[in-house]
């Protein structure tokens, strides 16, 4: 058993908040019967609960998963192109959707979940979510180029916010690898980034999504998420605490 407001945002009609306000407004019954008082319990698998006359559906069990996405697949469930897609790479037990943007010449780790609403506030600005990159440059850009990328630069959609930018390494051919770290997930942000300031993006790799390390995941292996990884992610987003079945 659980409390009705619980349930309906379990189900993903609302927040749990927002769902005490359908409650009280008398747009909710349980097995026909009208409910405007809070506390009623109600058993998933058994009562029907309908919303302004549409019967809610028991939440799905929810998966969690980090994949280390490979060069040459698309962070899409489909592509109208034909190209491999990262759901080609999994043995999921549920219908799992891509968590944010990482494109087909990038690599690196990838959350995949049913959980729309933490899918939704992860990849949302206002959230503040952490998303590391190592990133490969040709040459060596200049420290200014650098602080260009920390503050912020002038894309064809607009400045990005400010990142964290740092030199890492240089390989014997010269070229550089940076740590960039940022909370937006524009569509190939980091690439046009850099070429806004004069480099090229040679390899991209992401290796950490907020306290989600890419770790030792080879390209093409995934691990389902541990409930204190989970438990983390839904702390940084606002999202209360669900539980797994």
């Amino acid at each position: 058993m659980e409390r009705l407001q619980k349930f309906l945002a379990h189900a993903g009609v609302a927040s749990r908040r927002a769902a005490e306000e359908l409650i009280r407004a008398g747009r909710v019954a349980v097995n026909g019967q009208v409910v405007t008082e809070m506390g009623v319990q109600v058993e998933p698998r058994l009562d029907r609960v309908a919303v302004d006359g549409r019967p809610i559906a028991q939440p799905e069990p929810l998966f969690y998963l980090a994949l280390h996405k490979p060069r040459g697949y698309v962070a899409t469930v489909r592509d109208e192109l034909g190209r491999p897609t990262v759901m080609d790479l999994l043995h999921a037990p549920a219908r799992l959707y891509p968590v944010g943007r990482l494109d087909a010449d990038s690599e690196g780790l990838l959350l995949l979940t049913n959980d729309g609403e933490l899918a939704h506030r992860l990849t949302h600005p206002s959230h503040l979510v952490d998303k590391e990159y190592h990133v490969l440059v040709a040459g060596a850009l200049p420290e200014a180029a650098l602080r260009t990328l920390r503050l912020g630069v002038q894309l064809e959609d607009g400045v990005t916010a400010p990142a964290t930018v740092e030199r890492l390494r240089r390989e014997d051919d010269g070229a550089t690898w940076l740590r960039i770290v940022l909370h937006e997930g524009r569509k190939r942000q980091i690439r046009r980034m850099v070429q806004a300031v004069g480099g090229r993006v040679l390899r991209l790799i992401r290796v950490r999504i907020d306290g989600i390390q890419l770790g030792g995941l080879e390209p093409g292996q995934s691990r389902p998420l541990a409930d204190d990884e989970v438990a983390r992610l839904r702390h940084q987003v606002g999202y209360g605490p669900r539980h797994r079945d």
